[in-house]
């Protein structure tokens, strides 16, 4: 699964509830990077690692995958 940009700035935005802490941690480092630089390159860099994330960890993440998916 990849995600787009679009669900990477509902993600950096929204308050989405996650299983994997190691996800949420990095999803709170990435929404500290946004929020100081709201920028489409910024957004871009965010959207790669998230997908880096997911494809390294895509086979303990499922339960996480429904609610990404949903956005």
């Amino acid at each position: 699964m990849k995600v787009t940009s679009q669900q990477t700035e509902k993600l950096l935005n929204g308050l989405q509830k996650f299983q994997l802490f190691a996800f949420s941690m990095m999803l709170t480092h990435l929404k500290e990077l946004y929020s100081n630089d709201p920028s489409q390159t910024t957004l871009e860099k965010c959207t790669a690692e998230i997908n880096a994330f997911l494809g390294k960890y895509h086979t303990i993440m499922a339960a996480d995958y429904a609610v990404i998916e949903q956005l």
